[in-house]
């Protein structure tokens, strides 16, 4: 064989592309998808997103970034958990971009001084149970007194 080198890292390359690391070892202790939803509304996230069975409140934007279901964009619990907590991560696709960014920012406000971690968690399983991810498993907790 000339180059084994070239041999070991397409194996390793071959090896490394079946596995999907993107939500493994990753996911938020369960929610409560009531408690979810109740923040969704207080949070007035209907003001710039649709959301199936949701009428957005007279006077909302004329944004309107649909939420839930099958989207390409959005596949896994760990991209679901990062479009929550880091809305410019990834930009809405489909939009014009100029109604969705400024400079490169999601006009999306971020939360994280807004919510506690609890909330989060809530809000994370409501919108998990709104949309067609892909199945991943989800980390076990050991709590330890």
């Amino acid at each position: 064989m000339k180059h084994p080198q070239l041999f070991i890292i397409s194996l390793v390359a071959l090896g490394l592309s079946g596995c999907d690391q993107s939500s493994k070892g990753f996911s938020l202790p369960p929610g409560d998808i009531q408690r979810g939803e109740q923040l969704f509304v207080d949070l007035q996230c209907l003001s710039c997103h649709t959301l199936e069975g949701y009428e957005r409140p007279e006077g909302a934007q004329e944004l309107s970034v649909g939420l839930g279901g099958q989207v390409k964009s959005l596949k896994t619990y760990a991209e679901l958990v990062t479009s929550v907590i880091n809305p410019s991560h990834q930009l809405a696709k489909g939009y014009d971009t100029s109604t969705i960014q400024v400079e490169g920012t999601s006009v999306m406000p971020v939360y994280n001084d807004v919510i506690t971690v609890s909330e989060l968690v809530d809000l994370v399983a409501f919108l998990e149970s709104k949309y067609e991810l892909e199945p991943y498993d989800q980390t076990t907790y050991n709590i330890h007194h």
